[in-house]
């Protein structure tokens, strides 16, 4: 016996375009989901770029007030310095003890480096907090502000110059150049 069979093949192709088809939108949207989220992650990359180069680039550290020079041995030679620092609005914390503030004074050949320290020499300055009896002030965060000490090496006379820069470990640095008044007294602003 020979039985013949008629086949359609035409529910089966159909079938078979379904499942390609599905297929390849299936695999288009694998591929969209990853390029979309190497797009969402390389500008997540770039706005941390951003953020840190604006963070890199402007001064965390603001000075408060004026700058005061303080003769404590004669009243014809300022021997400390002193003014206050803040934080700019929006800065993050600040670490003090990385802080490098350099002292220079046209006219003498003397650049000093000065580290922080919790105790006032020649070779380091002094953050306090007045709020706190002037304890030591190794961090400034918030609203928090802070006066800086530093000894003046040599003496600062009158009418001369001194040039004060902060180096906060992050940031910029904030110089501030300053002129001892004609006529020197115990505590004077300096302008």
């Amino acid at each position: 016996m020979n039985i013949s069979r008629n086949r359609n093949d035409d529910a089966f192709t159909g079938l078979e375009a379904a499942i390609v088809l599905i297929a390849f939108v299936v695999v288009a949207a694998v591929f969209s989901y990853v390029v979309l989220g190497a797009g969402f992650f390389t500008t997540q990359k770039s706005q941390e770029t951003v953020y840190k180069s604006v963070e890199q680039a402007t001064s965390n550290l603001q000075m408060v007030g004026q700058i005061y020079g303080i003769a404590s041995a004669s009243s014809t030679q300022i021997d400390r310095i002193q003014f206050s620092v803040g934080l700019a609005p929006g800065a993050p914390s600040l670490d003090v003890s990385k802080m490098i503030i350099v002292v220079t004074q046209p006219g003498t050949a003397t650049v000093r480096q000065l580290a922080y320290s919790d105790t006032l020499s020649d070779s380091t300055f002094i953050l306090t907090d007045p709020s706190n009896g002037d304890a030591p002030l190794p961090t400034i965060s918030g609203q928090q502000q802070g006066t800086i000490k530093i000894t003046v090496t040599p003496v600062l006379t009158r009418n001369n110059k001194i040039n004060i820069e902060m180096r906060p470990a992050v940031g910029a640095s904030l110089p501030m150049s300053r002129t001892a008044p004609a006529a020197i007294q115990q505590s004077q602003i300096l302008t």
